[in-house]
């Protein structure tokens, strides 16, 4: 039954359509499960009607017209309880509702299974029989197997508007309006333009559909490409020469699928019939193989589905480097960038003039792209799990980064909706410029230094602009993603002496290089099952310590005459890992000195971002200047939640009670040791969070420049005791949701709710 499953998945994954998937599915579930009806039922949301969409064994006429209401039948009844229902004589039950269309009179055993999809429910799936019996168990486990399989084909299509548009006389499908898609909000604004697809090199999932403006052309770039692969394999075959001649002959085998009478010719035909793109019609022409063979009984010649998906891969690779991604004529003005995983790369390579805004299907608000993507101010949607990614370039789409919103094909109205609201940005934006330049003190005279977390050039820039007192966070691993091999002293000492010098004479806090979890070289991978608990951080560099002194050294180098750099060091687990590093630092200090460079030891200060680092907050801040909370990690570890992981995403809130408690354990365990104390985190960057750390007493927020204004403006308005009152309030709550909740109700009686975005960004009907 397990192979029959995954048979069954594969098809229906690879079907054109919704209704051929449908048609697919009921077929072969009808067959495997031997039973004399399969049947389909789709929840059509604006009539809330579930309709049948596809049957084996009913008559097939009543497909699209026979649909119940919700809570109507033994389907409605499925879906309402969303659990199984397993009937040895379904017409003696009393939801049971007799559909005359359908021919369904004679059967008696019942079968029903809700198709659910991120808690909503979707459809369902029927298989009924004219015997009398209950399904076995064995049955019912395969239809809820199969049900939760189906749950992302339907989700995938209704975010495509194929859920309720069916093809009538071979005519084109009319593209349907205002689709919705959710994800999670991962940088606030609002942003209207035109779909640019990236994918990743070389993987042929996730190479977007596009139509060939120069078909001849697209041929003439297949070909070439299939000539380069052609000779890389003949290559290949050259270097080995201790092969034996059977295993030589293999290569011969690769080369003669790429012969214009194989591979090459179907693909020069998608090219040709359908107007598809080339690495469009390979990904076509290689996946049905792959398919193909992966359906096959035999071991061996499923195997060779590994060597069809690795001469794509060969054949893609090539076409890949006649496609320039940096010629900035060829994206339009108002792109939205759209990707299955946005990488930190793939920002650099739209001019930020025109790129208003960052779709990601995978990944969550906490990744690290998303951060880049805070402190860039590009509205930004991550999680979008349900976007058929591969079908959006070129598609205008709305993008709301306040909800985690997504509008496939606006309409007039939506568009005007939503225009209204980045106007009404822009009058807040304006509004809070006139405060860029004050200090963000209380309206009791209570002060605290907001500072911005940076890595590129242009943060700093930007930074300045939004009135920042200095940087209290600055990712010196961004410059080392950016290149192609680690940086030399000399180009890390010029890359921290521009951050350096413009933020003089303000301090500029410089985190030592911190690879790992979900930050990575392409010259320094590593490879580690769970990399969160893994070599990351102080843990790498302590082990690399050439790295480690060599990074050191140029800090300080760059800091000469200016003096206000800051040395943080992250991922801090014991009282030894700061000892080892201390060490160090002062090593490179005194190498300075006895080579004649007048160096001032700079402020050394460790990162509190482990539950271990909170139990030792008072011993730490006994051996360094200062203690600076990344709230990021610190909540992903409290919680136990990945957030990365879009999954559970919802689970991940920097307002969670432990959290909260941690945060006070620590701002008291450094005031205990007059240690300098601050945040770092997403968390400080919001109004709420603000607040709160604020009234715990630390003595420094860092945030993204695009946040700095809206928290500076909040802490203008309130008094600190109204912060220590709400702090003394929400601290004896239970729920983090209910927490958010009475920060923003007490924002809005003092009429400073808008902090926390437009009043509403939900379309009216």
């Amino acid at each position: 039954m397990l192979n029959v499953l995954r048979q069954i998945v594969q098809e229906v994954n690879g079907a054109e359509d919704l209704d051929s998937a449908l048609t697919l599915l009921v077929n072969r579930v009808q067959s495997a499960m031997q039973t004399q009806v399969c049947s389909v039922y789709v929840l059509d949301k604006p009539n809330k009607r579930y309709v049948l969409r596809a049957t084996k064994g009913l008559n097939p006429v009543a497909v699209g017209k026979v649909s119940l209401a919700i809570g109507e039948g033994l389907v409605g009844l499925v879906a309402a309880r969303e659990e199984p229902i397993n009937l040895d004589d379904a017409s003696s039950h009393p939801k049971y509702r007799y559909l005359s269309e359908t021919g369904e009179e004679k059967f008696n055993s019942f079968l029903g299974v809700p198709i659910i999809h991120q808690k909503q429910i979707l459809g369902v799936l029927v298989v009924q029989q004219s015997e009398a019996r209950r399904f076995d168990e064995s049955e019912e486990a395969f239809m809820v197997t199969m049900s939760a399989q189906l749950a992302a084909v339907l989700a995938h299509a209704e975010a495509t508007g194929q859920v309720l548009e069916r093809q009538v006389d071979s005519k084109p499908k009319k593209v349907k309006q205002d689709v919705q898609v959710k994800g999670s909000a991962a940088a606030p604004g609002i942003a209207i333009g035109q779909v640019v697809v990236m994918s990743p090199s070389a993987n042929l999932n996730d190479v977007p559909d596009k139509v060939a403006s120069d078909v001849e052309s697209e041929v003439l770039r297949f070909n070439a490409a299939i000539e380069a692969a052609r000779e890389q394999i003949k290559q290949v075959g050259r270097a080995l020469k201790d092969l034996r001649p059977e295993e030589q002959a293999l290569f011969d085998v690769y080369i003669r699928m790429l012969d214009d009478d194989a591979l090459g010719n179907e693909v020069i035909n998608r090219i040709r019939n359908n107007g598809q793109w080339a690495q469009g019609a390979l990904r076509d022409v290689i996946l049905e193989y792959v398919h193909h063979f992966d359906r096959m009984d035999d071991a061996y010649l499923r195997e060779r589905a590994t060597d069809i998906k690795d001469l794509g891969a060969r054949v893609l690779a090539q076409l890949q480097d006649t496609i320039s991604l940096t010629n900035h004529d060829s994206f339009p003005n108002d792109c939205v960038l759209v990707s299955e995983e946005l990488t930190p790369s793939m920002l650099g390579e739209i001019p930020e003039h025109k790129m208003v805004a960052l779709v990601s299907a995978k990944g969550s608000p906490n990744s690290h792209v998303a951060i880049l993507a805070r402190a860039m101010g590009i509205p930004t949607v991550m999680g979008a799990a349900d976007l058929p990614v591969k079908q959006m370039d070129g598609v205008d789409m709305v993008v709301d980064g306040y909800r985690g919103r997504l509008y496939i094909h606006p309409s007039k109205n939506i568009r005007q909706q939503f225009k209204e609201i980045v106007e009404e940005e822009k009058q807040m934006v304006q509004g809070l410029e006139a405060i860029r330049d004050l200090p963000a003190v209380t309206t009791d005279n209570h002060r605290i230094k907001l500072c911005v977390n940076t890595g590129l050039v242009t943060d700093a820039l930007r930074s300045l602009n939004q009135g920042a007192e200095g940087v209290g966070l600055y990712r010196t691993e961004v410059p080392f993603m950016m290149r192609e091999r680690f940086p030399s002293e000399k180009e890390q000492e010029e890359i921290y002496r521009k951050q350096l010098e413009t933020f003089a004479p303000q301090p500029v806090t410089m985190r030592t290089l911190d690879i790992g979890g979900d930050k990575s070289l392409t010259y320094f991978p590593i490879e580690e099952d769970n990399p969160f608990l893994g070599w990351r951080g102080i843990r790498v560099t302590l082990d690399h310590p050439e790295i480690f002194l060599l990074q050191v050294r140029a800090m300080m180098k760059a800091s000469v005459g200016l003096n206000n750099l800051r040395i943080m060091l992250p991922m801090i687990t014991s009282v030894a890992e700061v000892e080892e590093a201390l060490h160090l630092i002062y090593r490179a200090h005194q190498e300075l000195v006895d080579e004649g460079i007048n160096v001032v030891m700079p402020e050394v200060g460790v990162m509190i971002e482990v539950p271990a680092a909170v139990y030792q907050a008072k011993t730490l801040a006994g051996m360094v200047d200062f203690l600076s909370v990344g709230s990021n990690d610190l909540t992903q570890y409290l919680l136990a939640v990945d957030r990365n992981n879009p999954r559970v995403s919802e689970l991940y809130t920097g307002l969670h009670p432990s959290v909260l408690i941690a945060l006070q354990s620590v701002v008291e365990a450094g005031k205990s040791q007059n240690c300098q104390i601050s945040v770092c985190g997403e968390l400080a960057g919001t109004p709420a969070g603000a607040i709160l750390l604020m009234a715990m007493g630390y003595d420094m927020l860092s945030m993204n420049a695009a946040n700095l204004p809206r928290v500076k403006s909040v802490i203008r308005s309130i008094s600190f005791d109204f912060a220590k009152d709400l702090l003394d309030t929400v601290m004896t709550m239970d729920n983090g949701q209910i927490i958010a909740s009475e920060i923003e109700l007490a924002l809005s009686r003092l009429g400073q709710g808008r902090v926390f975005g437009p009043v509403s960004t939900e379309p009216q009907a």
